[in-house]
């Protein structure tokens, strides 16, 4: 186990806060948390690309940068009905 999968591992402990805040917040706070994820998300991908040393693991992460921002829009676009 190297550095970055160490790294990796931490930031999956720190999206267990953003899981509970998606379930138990109000619909900002749940948007939030889901951009937080998401960012986290990515982060793991890229520490996990490194940490393996694979280089199709970055062009997941950008593809999954692209999805983040289109499913937070989607997010957003459902939520303004009750905002």
């Amino acid at each position: 186990m190297n550095i970055w999968l160490v790294a990796a591992l931490v930031l999956v402990i720190l999206m267990l806060p953003c899981g509970w805040l998606c379930y138990t917040g109000t619909p900002l706070e749940r948007f939030v948390a889901l951009q937080m994820a998401q960012l986290f998300a990515v982060l793991i991908v890229l520490l996990l690309a490194e940490g393996y040393r694979r280089t199709i693991y970055f062009d997941l992460s950008l593809v999954l940068t692209v999805l983040s921002l289109a499913s937070g829009l989607v997010y957003l676009r459902f939520l303004e009905r009750w905002l």
